[in-house]
Order: structure tokens, then sequence, then C-alpha cells
């Protein structure tokens, strides 16, 4: 058998009775020498799965495999043939027989056709030696037994047939803590034995005390696979109630439904959840203005229902930010700053839930007419980026402290990206993995990346069908983005003398420009915008004044200056004589704005095309 091919494996099994559909597609794995625990409530099909696998209820479909052959388990003998023994919940004990009695009931040890009492008595000791069951007296009835050790003799009595796999179904349901223990170490007797062993039970936390995995039903299907070691009890109890299904209809309402409508990035995207519990992982594409989109990549620490309402919270706050046109380092000081405030808030009591602190965050923004990227990451992994001729590399972006942790400030950096180019952001569930280093893990990702162009649908396949295991422990979000340029015949640029008289020189020059781009029909409304902003940055801004036309879906309006202070929009009085400039710009214009650079502050609008009005001649974004 190959070393990671389970001892017993069910693949799909359903199974009917009746009207009532006990099982639906049920999946289930054991190892050897391993213990799964199989959970769910009353009614969950449980029980309608052990005696699939134990051969008293053949699966209407599905396959059941051991060692990795599909068998048919018709009958119990077809089972027991197999090295599969289902200790029941009943024990089916005989009350009057002592413990010899019951370990060798129809299978007798004879020796010169008389029973070889010694030879049994022998052999039974051994037995529960091994399973370090105590009992002073093998030939007292087991009615006189604890609940204890008569669990004992049943386990025993099932090793007699030397099998390879356990089935028990609600060992310690009647037995109190103590008794209860017992039976527990009874289970790690087993798994040192090396033998495969399914522990059906309702009680959590015994299940997550013994078990290495841990499968849950509920209605008769799956709804989680948990590595215990790695599972909180809230992620197992989700699973049960069925609050695991709610967090994924949750997440999935939280995240993008579509990416949005713009030409600087060609963007693909995948989120898969973790089988073990959905997370907070997230991503997004937002327009900026200007020619420019944001790209996001979070992950919330934790699973459940608390982790997708906390990034639904932090999605909408990115939105929020992200319109106040902020730089990547200070959107990141504010998210940082309102997921402290929220630890806080709820750290009162009532408030409940899971930190939110430790949670990381990666922000991007690209500008299709510099093809200049300026990115941050707050404890996020470093993204990656596809050079058109298939070589790959990860930039140098300085790595903050995960958000809600304070105390050091994040730094931005820009990286300018050839036409073509794919940047390529995701969480650590794509990456990361308890079988293999981090750093391996990067490198599958490169050699996933690397080699001849693709688009990024493609590359989005060949990541997840390179790196995706069978089973993730964690969710994954993972978002490629081609970067285009914003064509120079879409681009007019002029330098403005900080004088009135200059007002009119401009105008005339974008008329121009408008007109060999075919959209006369924008020539005086673009017009008045730029005398509204033009004059407005003469008499209060200081420095250069520099006014750009961008033809985008939309056509764009800017006008920079070196002042760093922003204009309001205000109602002007009858009697005031200025105050209606912006007022203006405002009716004009489908959506105006300010946003602040280095040198000082581009006062923007953005006008709506005529329908089909864009030249043929004009070429780029799709």
């Amino acid at each position: 058998m190959e070393r990671d091919t389970p001892l017993l494996a069910v693949r799909g099994a359903s199974k009917r009775f009746g009207a009532v559909q006990a099982l639906s597609e049920v999946d289930l794995e054991v190892t050897a020498g391993g213990v799964t625990g199989l959970v769910g409530a009353n009614g969950a099909g449980k029980s309608t799965l052990v005696k699939v696998i134990s051969g008293v209820e053949p699966p209407d479909s599905g396959v059941i495999e051991w060692r990795g052959r599909p068998v048919e388990l018709r009958t119990p003998l077809d089972a027991q043939k197999l090295g599969i023994v289902a200790v029941h919940q009943d024990l089916s004990l005989c009350d009057n027989l002592d413990t010899v009695g019951n370990l060798f009931l129809g299978r007798e040890v004879r020796r010169f056709c008389r029973l070889d009492e010694v030879e049994m008595e022998k052999r039974s000791r051994a037995l529960l030696n091994i399973l370090s069951v105590r009992i002073p007296d093998l030939r007292v009835p087991v009615a006189s037994l604890s609940a204890a050790q008569r669990q004992g003799v049943a386990i025993a009595r099932a090793l007699l047939g030397k099998p390879e796999l356990v089935i028990l179904d609600e060992p310690t349901a009647a037995l109190g803590p103590q008794q209860a223990a017992v039976v527990l170490a009874m289970v790690q007797r087993l798994r040192d034995q090396r033998l495969g062993v399914l522990l059906v039970s309702h009680e959590m936390e015994e299940v997550r005390a013994v078990t290495d995995r841990v499968a849950v039903l509920r209605v008769g299907r799956n709804t989680g696979f948990f590595d215990t070691k790695y599972t909180t009890q809230e992620q197992i109890d989700s699973a049960v109630t069925g609050n695991q299904a709610m967090a994924v209809t949750l997440q999935q309402s939280l995240l993008p439904h579509g990416l949005p409508d713009q030409d600087a990035l060609d963007v693909a995207s995948r989120y898969l959840p973790a089988r073990a519990g959905v997370g907070g992982d997230w991503f997004d594409v937002i327009p900026l203005p200007g020619a420019r989109v944001a790209l996001v990549v979070g992950d919330i620490v934790g699973h459940g229902m608390h982790a997708a309402a906390t990034m639904g919270r932090l999605r909408t706050a990115v939105h929020n930010f992200s319109m106040l046109d902020l730089p990547p380092d200070d959107l990141l000081a504010h998210l940082d700053d309102l997921v402290s405030r929220m630890d806080k808030d709820d750290a009162v009591p009532g408030g409940g839930g899971t930190p939110a602190a430790g949670a990381t965050c990666l922000y991007a923004i690209y500008d299709s007419v510099s093809r200049r990227c300026e990115l941050a990451r707050a404890g996020h992994l470093p993204p990656a980026l596809v050079h058109p001729d298939g070589t790959v590399e990860y930039l140098d972006v300085p790595a903050g402290p995960p958000l809600g942790l304070g105390g050091l400030p994040f730094e931005a950096v820009e990286h300018e990206l050839p036409e073509g180019s794919k940047l390529v952001l995701y969480t650590d569930g794509l990456v990361e993995d308890r079988t293999r280093d981090i750093d391996v893990g990067l490198e599958l990702l490169r050699t996933a990346l690397s080699g001849p162009d693709r688009d990024p649908e493609q590359a989005c396949d060949a990541v997840l069908d390179a790196l995706l295991p069978a089973e993730p422990k964690d969710d994954v979000a993972l978002l490629i983005a081609r970067s285009r340029a914003l064509p120079r015949d879409r681009i007019a640029r002029w330098s403005v003398p900080a004088e009135p008289s200059a007002v009119s020189a401009v105008r005339a020059a974008a008329e121009r420009q408008l007109e060999r781009w075919g959209l006369d029909e924008l020539a005086f409304t673009t017009e008045l915008i730029l005398s509204e902003l033009i004059t407005n940055s003469i008499r209060h801004a200081a420095g250069p004044i520099t006014v750009r036309l961008l033809l985008d879906r939309t056509l764009i309006c800017e006008v920079a200056d070196a002042s760093s202070t922003a204009p309001h929009l205000r109602y002007a009085a009858t009697t005031d004589e200025g105050g209606r400039g912006l007022f203006l710009v405002a009716q004009l214009a489908e959506h105006w704005g300010t946003r602040y650079t280095s040198d000082g502050k581009i006062i923007w609008a953005e006008q709506r095309l005529p329908a089909g009005r864009v030249p043929a001649d004009v070429t780029g974004g799709g």
C-alpha cells in the first residue's frame, strides 16, 4: 500500500430508506495507525455510515476502497474478511457468561476435543493487557463488571479476529468521566498497535482528545473534514450545527460577485474555502480615478462566522478608505487603527468573538498612464511579478506588522510594471502546507507562474493545479492582474502659467484635442470644467500647474498644483461674488474629487462618453 493511500476510503456513498435520504454522497478516510472521529447530531447519518462500512447495509451508490482497491461489502462477513470489525453501542455481551466465555463465544479453543480453558484464559489476559484493561477475575459474569471494563471486553473480542480497522460506535455514551478516560486510553492502545480506528461519538472534547482527524456529518452530508491538531472546537461545532454552511454563504455574499469594468488591468480571481471551515480571506479590485486601479488581498485570523463577518467589515473599510484616494501606506495605517478599535469594542462584556488583530493585507495601486505600481503590505506575503518573458520575481515590499498590533509604520514602494506583465497577489493558504516549508511553496508558485505566456485565467488554473492540495486546510484567495498601458494618443498634457490669461489657451488646446478624439459634443462642458479648475488653482494655489486629459472609459480632466489645500463644495448665497465654480463642476461632471500627491494635489472630474463616440483609431484599453 502506498504511504498516502488510506486504509479505508468511502467515496460518494449514498443510502436511502424509503422516503428518507440517510446519506448523500458521503466521503470518509481512515488511515492505518490513525484515529478518525465521526461526529454529528442525532440523525446526521453516523449509524448508517457505520452500517455501510461494516457490511450491514450496502450503499445505493458510491465506492468503498480498501487499501486503494474498490471492494463490495454486502454482508458483515465481507467486512470481517477484509479486517473490518465494529463494536456497537449495545456491545452484544452475554451478561451471564464470564469474560473468557464472551471473548471466545462461537470460536472456542479445543484440545483433544475438549475446551482448552487454560489457553483461552491465557489469550484473554493477553488481549486485555494490550488494551490495559484490568479485570482481576476473568471468571466472574461480565454483568458484575464496570461499564468501562465491559467496553474493554467488547473491544478485546473484536481484536481476536486480528482486524486492521476497528469501528467504535459511541463507546463512552453511557460512561462517567473517569470510565470514559479508561476507554479513551484503550483507543490510544489500538493506535499503538498500528490499527485504524473510526471513533463515532457525540462527545466533542473526547473526540478531539484522541483523534487525528474529524469528519462531520449533518443530515447525511459531509460538512467538514478537520485536522484535529489545528482545529478549534468552534469550527467543529459550526460544522455540526450548520453554522459552517451559513459562514460559507456569508463569506460568498461578502466577496465580489464580479470584477468591475476597467481597462488598466486584465484580472482573474479565485476563492476556495477550506474543508476545515470557511476563513476570512478576501480580495478586491477597485477602480480609482485617473485610469488607476487598486488591488487588495487580505486574510483574517480564524475560521467560521466571526472570521467571515470580520472580513466583511474590513473589506467595507478598505472600500471606504480607497474612495479617499489614500496612498497604500496611509490606507493600511487607517485600517490598522480600525482593527485596534474593533478589538477594543469586542472586548467589552457581550462583545465576544475572536480578535481581529493579526489580520494581514496587501494593497496596491496601479497607474496605467505611468505603468507604475505603488504597494504596501501589513504582515502579508510578498506579491509575485511575472515578466512578459515568463521570468518570475517576488517584489521587494517592506513587510509591515499585521493589522491591529500597532507600533510600527507601514512603508510603500513603487515598481514599474512592463506592459503585459502579471502581478500575482495571494493568501498564505495557497503556499503554506504543514507537509512542507513555506519557501518550498513559494518556489512551487514561482514554477507554476513561469514559462510560456498565459492569460490571467489560464495562470490561475495552472497555479491551483500545481499547489492546491486535495483537502485545503486553509482557504485560498488568488488574484492575477496583467498590466495594460493607456496609449499615448489617449493622453494630453499641458503646463499652465499661473496667470489668468493662460486659461483661454488651455481651453483652445483642449478643444482641438477633443476634436481629434471625435468628442466635439463634450467640448463645451470640458472647457467650462477646465476654466473653473484652472482658475481655482491660479487663485488659491502656488507653484506649477499642470492640466491633463485622459481618454479612458470616461473623459478625465485633471488639474494638478503644488498646494495641499483641497477645495470644498458649498452653496453660494445670492449676494456672494464667488463660490459657484465647484458647484458648476459637480453639476457638469459625473464624478469629481481631489487626491493628494507628494508634490501637492490633483483635482479631477470625469465625464461620461457619448455612446459609440470613441474614435476607431484610438486603441488600447479593452
